[in-house]
């Protein structure tokens, strides 16, 4: 484990929030552990993303989504001190780009946050919605809701935000660590992934246009536009 990124990710005091963990013996873990292998094994991440014959979708999707909070509270873990009320007193992803926060209970209309207040606020959402039986059944046999995936594109298109605001203002943060290939290439997994089901509308991923065909050794090229 030499690679900076990964003593980072793996120290408990920069994970941002406990990672979602699969049941052994369960349905879920033998798909994570199939989604797993796929990547370990180093194939094309867009024939990785792909439904394996005979799964059903919506327990492929729930795997990934539970994986990609875990992935990206890592990401945002690592570059969390810089992310400050002062720092970041807006949550944007640079000039163009400002996102604001809505829920069903204290924050009823759209408000504008700090960065680091509209990730914790948006952290304790998706992990109340992935560990919600209701949302997220673990059960064999248990259906899934009508609503799953209207629920799931809410989970991955706020996730995305995540990406955003990381790339434009905390990629020489990244970069001083060396990890510019890992933060890359799990972004190109989710972008493939959500593209594959049609999972985040194309205009929500303007802001890292450019992102998903860039080799992953000179993505930070592309990204000084932001700055």
């Amino acid at each position: 484990m030499s690679n900076p990124f990964l003593k980072q990710v793996f120290n408990k005091d920069k994970t941002f929030r406990p990672k979602r963990k699969f049941e052994p013996g369960t349905q879920r873990f033998e798909l994570h552990k199939k989604a797993q292998a796929s990547l370990n094994a180093g194939l094309d991440l867009r024939l990785a993303v792909q439904l394996p014959p005979g799964e059903d979708l919506n327990d492929w999707v729930a795997v990934h989504v539970v994986d990609f909070f875990n992935r990206v509270n890592l990401i945002y873990g690592t570059i969390s001190d810089g992310c400050t009320e002062q720092s970041c007193p807006v949550m944007s992803g640079g000039p163009k780009y400002e996102y604001r926060w809505q829920d069903e209970h204290k924050f009823r209309k759209p408000t504008a946050l700090s960065a680091p207040r509209y990730m914790d606020l948006l952290m304790d959402w998706i992990e109340a919605q992935i560990n919600n039986e209701d949302l997220f059944p673990t059960n064999v046999g248990t259906p899934f809701p009508k609503n799953f995936l209207q629920t799931v594109r809410k989970i991955l298109s706020r996730l995305f935000r995540v990406f955003v605001h990381v790339y434009i203002h905390h990629f020489d943060r990244i970069a001083q660590m060396g990890s510019e290939a890992h933060v890359n290439t799990c972004y190109k997994h989710f972008y493939y992934f959500v593209k594959e089901f049609g999972l985040i509308d194309t205009k929500e991923l303007e802001p890292l246009a450019g992102m998903q065909w860039c080799d992953l050794s000179d993505c930070n090229l592309h990204l000084t536009g932001f700055k």
